[in-house]
């Protein structure tokens, strides 16, 4: 049972399937969910599956018109990854926005706008980019931490499923529970009917934030990085090349003797070491990163964390958790 048809079981309306075929989305075909650490030997990411930006984009959008049934608001939801560069948030690290993770949205309206074929779609639609390159002015699309939104529902349902901490038909009975509702603040939010299911989604959620900023997670996207600094003080690549898919990029990194050694050891990082205090000898690198965690709220009932201590124990031990050790690779 494929992701996109639980998401939206309905067919999907045509103008929405032909922006997400349009070439400035179908790049993000070549650009991975999981931010270059797929292309890594640490087991739990070598054996997860591809998982794309584009799979995600097009789930969003399919998420949001299932509930909303709003062209302005799915196509929004559609496009916010557009402006996603090569291996995703690890161009965070590199421009120093890796707490917040915002950098990589800056160019969204201006790809939008220079897509001749997404804006014929958005002129048959009566649209214009304005209403649909910024997908945070929709709450149901998306919303602040730590409530539910159709972009941290479909990342954490895709995760879930090729992390295998959930099995699809699993997936499907969660999502059935979810409906648009209005929460403790008089907000729109995507909701759950029944608190048991609203728990193993949480707890799901929460599975998948550990992996977020495991110690494998963070060191492979730092090292990434730099590497790809590097590559672009040498003129290997340039900042231009971070805008096009993840396999011309590598094959611009492996053309090249220094980028291409560079490359290839990073493939083969298998493990971590993790150390609190910084060893004298060898490449140690100190890596925070942004912590990403889901509180549903349950209609009528409140959130998940009021409702059951012991995942708001969970919740909070993984919130100030400490993210301060040295980390080697191996």
């Amino acid at each position: 049972m494929p992701l996109n048809t639980i998401y939206c079981p309905q067919t999907p309306p045509a103008p929405l399937l032909d922006v997400a075929h349009t070439p400035a989305m179908m790049r993000l075909k070549q650009v991975g969910m999981n931010c270059g650490c797929e292309y890594t030997s640490f087991p739990h990411f070598a054996h997860c599956g591809r998982y794309t930006r584009w799979n995600h984009g097009l789930g969003v959008g399919l998420v949001v018109w299932h509930f909303t049934g709003d062209m302005a608001q799915a196509v929004a939801g559609l496009l916010h990854d557009i402006a996603t560069p090569v291996f995703a948030h690890t161009i965070d690290f590199l421009q120093g926005d890796h707490m917040k993770q915002d950098s990589t949205e800056a160019r969204t309206a201006e790809l939008i706008d220079s897509s001749p074929e997404i804006q014929s779609i958005l002129r048959n639609l009566g649209l214009q980019t304005a209403d649909v390159a910024d997908y945070h002015r929709y709450p149901l699309a998306d919303n602040d931490l730590p409530r539910l939104s159709a972009d941290r529902l479909e990342y954490t349902c895709g995760n879930l499923l090729h992390y295998g901490f959930l099995p699809v038909e699993e997936i499907a009975r969660l999502y059935g529970d979810i409906t648009p509702g209005i929460n403790e603040l008089g907000e729109p939010e995507l909701t759950f009917r029944t608190p048991e299911r609203a728990l193993t989604f949480a707890e799901g959620a929460l599975q998948c934030g550990r992996v977020y900023v495991c110690p494998e997670d963070r060191f492979a996207m730092e090292s990434l990085a730099k590497l790809l600094k590097m590559a672009m003080s040498l003129g290997v690549i340039t900042r231009t090349d971070l805008w096009t898919t993840e396999e011309q990029v590598i094959d611009k990194l492996t053309a090249h003797p220094e980028t291409g050694e560079a490359w290839a050891n990073f493939r083969k990082y298998s493990r971590v070491i993790s150390r609190k205090d910084r060893p004298e000898a060898g490449q140690w690198l100190q890596v925070r990163a942004k912590k990403r965690y889901i509180d549903p709220y349950v209609l009528g009932r409140g959130r998940v964390s009021q409702r059951y201590p012991r995942f708001a124990r969970m919740l909070e031990e993984f919130r100030q958790a400490s993210l301060e050790d040295w980390l080697l690779g191996m």
